[in-house]
């Protein structure tokens, strides 16, 4: 009896052990089922929403669309009533709303006149947010994006009622930051209403991985669209460069007792430097060269105008202290305070032996003498252009003679050569200019004109070239 009793109750305890471990197994089972359904869940909305930008990156997407495009995806993918995508504004000091949906909550601070405003006119707080910026911790965009941490709002949390107005009542919320590359680009952020249900931890998991993509497929945007615009770019300044050779001389004139040479060698795509030589009458030339403070494409258009108005007042003038006088006159009131033209003008006879030189400013032109093999400067007194409005450039700007004899050179040049730099910081110097101008001076002007360039560009060597190089070789034959 005691021997079937205690079989009996192993058999119920054996039985009791199985069913427990069965039931355990099988809510282990339907446990594991649920994760395996809400990572396939997550897996399919992720692979949804890129197939979205898949198919918007494959034509010519512009960035209002994409902005458009990432949000509406995410709103439907989640279930969501509204949505909206912030970023970084081109200061980078603070955030500037590029889309937001129909239902979308104000996810910025509204001021009390504004939130009285949609009571009459709904269409007020959606103005007011788009040409909003964001600061730092402003609001929860501004926090989200400060802090870049991502947040999910439940129907609980005290901070919905930032999210709410006369117009929305907010369920739940989410928010991420849009981070790749070490970038803070923005902040994305979807709602949901009170008739909806609110948002779970799985769709928590989906948003965040729905902002990482969102934000590599922002910066990618990003990166063509400056690379557009640096194309843009590249092909307007080469147009630009087009048209600047095109005011440069195409080549020398043929003078009867005289040979000249010139080069302009651009530190950038464009010059501030200038060189030309003007017919002002059948036997006269005028010669001029001009740098202008500064470089690049503001240079090069200060630059562009000075040459115009030279040249309309050039003609039919006997004294170069005259022409730089007009031209004074003409241009200070377009130039800039804080930029300014120097310039050497000259007129030369081609039957006779004076020169007529006015130094507006400029370096002093080099003076070789054939006779004596001595190079000097010649340092007539003078104003830059633009700094004055004319008075005091009057008083001080004047003509100056001198005399050529045969196989004497005159150089005219621009700070460019004396200041040129080698690769230790060094400059090329009035000293070293002068001994390759009398190496070559019984040469023609053109063989004066390259030594001389090559020897400068010889001492750059590897180094960058740090401003414009023109020079102008006037030879008396």
């Amino acid at each position: 009896m005691a021997w079937s009793l205690l079989l009996l109750l192993l058999l119920i305890g054996g039985s009791a052990a199985f069913y427990f471990r069965d039931r355990s197994l099988r809510r282990g089972l339907a446990q594991a089922r649920r994760a395996k359904e809400k990572v396939e869940l997550e897996e399919s909305r992720l692979f949804e929403f890129l197939h979205s930008l898949g198919e918007a990156f494959s034509t010519d997407l512009r960035p209002d669309d994409l902005h458009r495009l990432v949000v509406e995806s995410a709103i439907r993918i989640l279930n969501a009533h509204g949505g909206a995508l912030y970023t970084v504004n081109r200061d980078g000091l603070g955030l500037g709303a590029r889309f937001i949906s129909r239902g979308c909550p104000p996810l910025a601070e509204v001021p009390p006149h504004v939130l009285q405003q949609i009571e009459n006119n709904p269409q007020a707080l959606h103005g007011y947010l788009r040409l909003h910026t964001v600061e730092p911790g402003e609001g929860l965009v501004g926090k989200v994006w400060r802090d870049e941490d991502a947040i999910l709002l439940l129907p609980q949390d005290t901070r919905l009622s930032q999210l709410r107005d006369n117009t929305h009542q907010t369920h739940s919320a989410m928010l991420a930051p849009l981070v790749f590359a070490r970038q803070n680009l923005g902040v994305i952020a979807i709602a949901n209403g009170p008739l909806s249900a609110a948002f779970t931890d799985a769709d928590f998991s989906t948003f965040k991985a729905i902002a990482e993509q969102s934000a590599f497929a922002l910066y990618n945007a990003m990166i063509y669209l400056l690379a557009d615009e640096k194309k843009r770019m590249d092909s307007d300044l080469q147009v630009a460069q087009e048209i600047q050779r095109i005011l440069l001389p195409p080549g020398s004139p043929t003078l009867r007792n005289y040979e000249i040479d010139g080069i302009n060698l651009p530190a950038r795509q464009m010059s501030g430097d200038y060189y030309g030589y003007i017919r002002v009458a059948p036997d006269r030339w005028g010669v001029a060269i001009a740098d202008v403070s500064g470089k690049g494409v503001p240079a090069s258009l200060i630059m562009a105008m000075c040459r115009s108005v030279l040249r309309g007042q050039a003609v039919g003038k006997t004294s170069a202290a005259d022409v730089l006088n007009q031209v004074n006159r003409q241009i200070y009131p377009d130039i800039k305070e804080d930029m300014f033209i120097s310039m050497a003008y000259l007129l030369l006879d081609e039957n006779g032996n004076d020169i007529t030189l006015c130094r507006a400013g400029h370096d002093a032109p080099l003076l070789y003498k054939a006779g004596t093999g001595a190079v000097q400067k010649l340092n007539p007194p003078g104003m830059a252009l633009g700094i004055d409005s004319g008075d005091v450039f009057e008083r001080i700007t004047r003509d100056f003679t001198l005399q050529m004899e045969t196989n004497d050179c005159l150089i005219l040049y621009t700070d460019g050569v004396t200041e040129a730099l080698d690769i230790k910081g060094n400059e090329y110097g009035f000293k070293r200019m002068t001994l390759s101008i009398q190496a070559s001076a019984h040469q023609s002007a053109e063989a004066i004109r390259k030594h001389l360039t090559d020897d400068v560009m010889e001492f750059i060597g590897g180094h960058e070239q740090n401003d414009d190089i023109t020079l102008i070789v006037i030879r008396k034959k």
